[in-house]
């Protein structure tokens, strides 16, 4: 077994609880004592059991994941902006009727290499209107697309920007 991935470090551990906290404390709003330690009750317990799951690779030191964390951060931009064009796309298709639709299966090969990316790609796929992923098997991916143009969104784009996200 290799001991990057499963041993456990604090860097780790406070990475994660920091991300559950700021996650925690952006979403419910509230900043007084009560909510705030509900929160840091809740964030280290799903910490404590979870740690290991976010980080699988622990090689990459504090200022890879960092940059990382920013990159990340640059793809989540890029895929609001994604998700705008295909909601307009879905807008013209519902204006045009039913002729403009042509629903279809997309096999996909994926060249990521960690459960993770995978996992990022899957839900960013799904969280693009007109697309959705309907099966993962290994490394192919099966997605429903709505019509063409959404099939042709599925050029490859998005993985290569997950996966610049996650380069050392």
């Amino acid at each position: 077994m290799d001991r990057n991935k499963t041993k456990s470090s604090p860097f780790y551990s406070w990475l994660v609880f920091g991300l559950l906290m700021l996650t925690w404390v952006v979403f419910s709003g509230f900043l007084d004592a009560f909510h705030l330690s509900l929160g840091v009750i809740s964030c280290a317990f799903v910490t404590w059991i979870s740690a290991d799951l976010l980080f699988e690779n622990r090689s990459d030191g504090p200022v890879a994941r960092i940059k990382q964390v920013f990159r990340l951060a640059g793809y989540s931009v890029w895929l609001v902006y994604q998700i705008v064009l295909a909601n307009i796309h879905l807008l013209k298709l519902s204006f045009i009727g039913q002729r403009a639709l042509q629903p279809q299966i997309v096999r996909y090969e994926c060249k990521l290499k960690s459960d993770f990316e995978k996992f990022l790609l899957a839900n960013s796929i799904t969280l693009t209107p007109g697309t959705v992923t309907m099966k993962i098997k290994g490394d192919t991916f099966y997605i429903h697309a709505i019509s063409d143009v959404a099939a042709e969104g599925l050029d490859g784009e998005m993985e290569k920007r997950i996966a610049k996200c996650f380069e050392s």
